[in-house]
């Protein structure tokens, strides 16, 4: 696993947590109990913290980073879809970032907001909850219901993470 302290700065990674032998955790990043953070995952917390919660899910490829001025989190039970890249910005708890999207600095999604795939949510921007922010940059948007999407995407990444551990056998 590439997990680096960086100067005084050591990851806080829950014991229940999963994070993929080929994703990278830097610095002053904290992730939670069942959150997964998948291969090619960077997560550097090295200008300022990182906090991830419980049950959330840093799929394939994804950039979580941050500013000195503003730290990033990412709350209990998001899903962030592959390729999507978090900078310096709130996610609250239960909300759903699509794959490929860019979520920049100061910008704050919602819990159950929802970030289109492919979107970009400008700094400062707020996705409130029940609206869904497409296309680029992010326009809002009333959005359907998300929570069941949020909810059984959150749930199968969390029991991924404790399967994996287990199951996963490198053959070379």
């Amino acid at each position: 696993m590439a997990i680096y302290q960086l100067g005084d700065l050591v990851p806080t990674i829950h014991p229940e947590a999963y994070v993929h032998p080929q994703a990278v955790v830097i610095g002053d990043v904290t992730i939670g109990a069942r959150s997964s953070i998948w291969p090619m995952a960077v997560v550097r917390g090295d200008h300022g913290s990182i906090v991830i919660g419980e049950e959330t899910s840093i799929q394939d490829g994804c950039i979580v980073h941050t500013v000195e001025l503003s730290p990033t989190q990412v709350g209990s039970r998001c899903v962030v879809g592959h390729l999507a890249h978090l900078e310096g910005c709130i996610i609250e708890d239960d909300a759903l970032i699509g794959a490929g999207s860019i979520v920049m600095q100061t910008a704050r999604v919602c819990s159950w907001g929802v970030v289109g795939a492919g979107a970009l949510v400008p700094g400062g921007m707020v996705v409130p909850a029940g609206q869904q922010a497409l296309g680029v940059p992010a326009k809002l948007r009333e959005g359907s219901d998300q929570r069941l999407a949020i909810i059984g995407g959150s749930q199968h990444y969390a029991k991924m993470s404790s399967y994996y551990p287990s199951a996963m056998k490198r053959l070379d």
